[in-house]
């Protein structure tokens, strides 16, 4: 008999998630709280959709199910990353951001606006408004810890965790990215500039490329193959640079652009678009081959300035932020919204731009509350929110990242402080 009722219990979570994706929240809700399921409540998923379509397959064509060995449909106890068409119930497996701990920090001269990890999160830069950027490798500073030296920077030390300090802007650092393939590090400042940085040759400080914007550069995205980068400024056209000529694109057609400043830019991993956000409200899907608009998403955040917008590592979903304080989850397939994660923003409007991240295998969705100085945590499936983990800096937290393949971010403050957090292994613990 238990096994009928675990069965009939997946079923109804099933039916309860089909009516959330097909935006039947109510319906949905009510059905939740009528069979005991609302706590938690069954993610948006398109599960049910997707068997029945099988199931109506194999009863018109009994020999149905020797072809579907090869079909593309899995059910994998286990994510690699966010996809609720098929592992909307998974449960998390990494931890839980409030458990994450800061076992470094770094200290610039004027306030850190920028961070970012390379590609296999072996390093992390940050940039500052003191128009320094540094390089710290992720390594060094994890040795530390487990040596359990001090946290910060000072004293001899042959093994420091800054490797690069990087000088060649006239004011304040806004953006920083790494380079996909080559050990360059791009930056954008208010001196309305991007530079492309050599950090494989330990003397540089200086750029070995500088191409010159009109406006301050506020976010950049380089193209996963290398060759182009998309540049964000304080206008609304984005350009696409070609960076070994310096050459710059932009759409053909005025009608693609937003109607206000860009404030954030990002390529999926395939390359086949990028997403663009901006002051306007609005959030716009390019194509990254002929470089013009081919979806909008109007008044994302209800009118709401976007301040982030960035693909799900399968480049089926969009995570977006705004100055409401609300974070976003869209289908692409769909063009639609699909989550909403809320909570954030409640001991007061935020005044500034923040944005919105996964951790490294898209379990959470993690957003800076800037007036309560904490980090708000969801599950990315369910919009769960989890409890709070408090930042330690003294004043509002003006950018993080999350690490590409371990639990660690970084957070970076008008405090002057970067901040390195962690999750220490269980293994640790004495």
């Amino acid at each position: 008999m238990k096994p009928d009722i675990k069965d009939r219990e997946y079923m109804y979570r099933l039916i309860i998630g089909q009516l959330f994706y097909d935006g039947h929240q109510q319906i949905a809700v009510n059905l939740a709280n009528t069979l005991g399921c609302s706590a938690p409540a069954p993610p948006p998923s398109d599960k049910l959709f997707r068997l029945v379509t099988i199931a109506k397959q194999f009863v018109e064509d009994p020999d149905y199910k020797a072809e579907e060995k090869s079909s593309p449909m899995q059910f994998e106890p286990v994510s690699s990353g966010l996809d609720l068409e098929y592992d909307a119930d998974v449960q998390p497996v990494s931890s839980e951001p409030s458990e994450y701990e800061t076992i470094y920090l770094t200290v610039h001269k004027a306030p850190c606006r920028a961070a970012a990890f390379n590609s296999d999160g072996s390093l992390v830069a940050t940039g500052s408004a003191d128009c320094s950027i540094k390089i710290m490798d992720v390594e060094r500073i994890l040795a530390r810890e487990k040596e359990h030296r001090e946290m910060n920077e000072n004293g001899p030390d042959a093994h420091h965790p800054v490797i690069r300090t990087l000088y060649d802007h006239v004011d304040d650092v806004n953006t920083v990215i790494f380079h996909p393939r080559d050990s360059i590090l791009i930056s954008g400042s208010n001196d309305k500039t991007v530079k492309l940085f050599d950090f494989s040759k330990t003397a540089v400080k200086k750029a070995m490329k500088t191409l010159s914007e009109v406006y301050p550069v506020r976010a950049l995205s380089c193209h996963p193959g290398g060759e182009f980068l998309l540049v964000a400024t304080d206008h609304p056209t984005v350009r696409l640079y070609n960076i070994e000529t310096a050459q710059a694109y932009a759409s053909a057609n005025p009608d693609d652009q937003h109607t206000e400043s860009v404030t954030d830019v990002h390529y999926s991993e395939n390359a086949r678009l990028y997403v663009t956000a901006s002051k306007d409200g609005h959030v716009k899907i390019w194509d990254g081959v002929s470089n013009r608009c081919v979806e909008t998403f109007k008044r994302a955040h209800d009118g709401s300035s976007i301040c982030s917008a960035k693909f799900t590592k399968n480049g089926k979903y969009i995570l977006t932020s705004g100055m409401d304080s609300i974070v976003k989850l869209w289908e692409l397939s769909t063009n639609r919204c699909l989550i909403v994660y809320t909570g954030a923003g409640a001991t007061g409007a935020q005044d500034f731009a923040t944005n919105a991240s996964f951790n490294h295998n898209e379990d959470y969705v993690l957003f800076p509350d800037e007036k309560s100085g904490s980090m708000c945590s969801w599950d990315a499936r369910n919009s769960d929110r989890k409890r709070l983990l408090a930042l330690g800096h003294t004043s509002a937290c003006r950018t993080f990242v999350h690490s590409p393949s371990m639990p660690a971010f970084m957070t970076g403050s008008d405090d002057h402080r970067a901040r390195f957090w962690y999750r220490k292994p269980a293994t640790n613990e004495h």
